[in-house]
């Protein structure tokens, strides 16, 4: 079978990445948000299984970033938020991380803001949440070290003092 590939190898395999994306620096923004010592992040699944993310996603042309991070909160936790000060930068090089086979053409920088919520607010899936996102959850801080987060360098750097943590990660997954 000529170009045809096996069922899941990775050609076959969907990327998390839109196919537009593909060959060209996308900028995403993403929601630090921390309560009662919990990390908020969304639950997604894919052909690893399971893993956590911050809250995020990608900048539409015309949107600032504030807007923008502001639309993925309300697509992907059904929650307004409150966007405060960036507090780091990461690039995600596919061709340089462990999903190369899928992700090689994709370079992703994320720009990560701490966010908060209403004191009473509960996050929820969202309508429009993106389509390997199965749920959202409160990951104790205490906890990090056990879950499949990404970045992973996150795990780190939430350890750190708030003045001792940089704000380039650099590219990570």
């Amino acid at each position: 079978m000529t170009g045809a590939s096996a069922p899941g190898t990775p050609e076959e395999e969907p990327s998390l990445f839109d196919p537009v994306n593909r060959d060209r620096v996308r900028p995403s923004v993403k929601a630090l948000i921390i309560r009662d010592d919990r990390l908020l992040v969304t639950v997604n699944s894919d052909r690893s299984g399971p893993f956590q993310l911050l809250p995020g996603g990608g900048q539409e042309f015309g949107e600032s970033l504030v807007e923008a991070l502001r639309r993925e909160c309300r697509e992907e936790i059904s929650l307004e938020v409150e966007v405060g000060d960036l507090v780091a930068v990461r690039d995600y090089i596919g061709a340089h991380h462990e999903f190369a086979a899928w992700d090689s053409h994709y370079h992703q920088i994320e720009l990560i803001f701490e966010a908060s919520i209403a004191a009473d607010a509960e996050p929820r899936v969202g309508p429009d949440s993106d389509t390997f996102q199965t749920g959202v959850h409160w990951l104790p801080l205490a906890e990090l070290d056990a879950a499949p987060l990404y970045p992973a360098a996150l795990k780190t750097w939430l350890r750190l003092d708030a003045d001792r943590r940089p704000t380039y990660l650099g590219d990570v997954n």
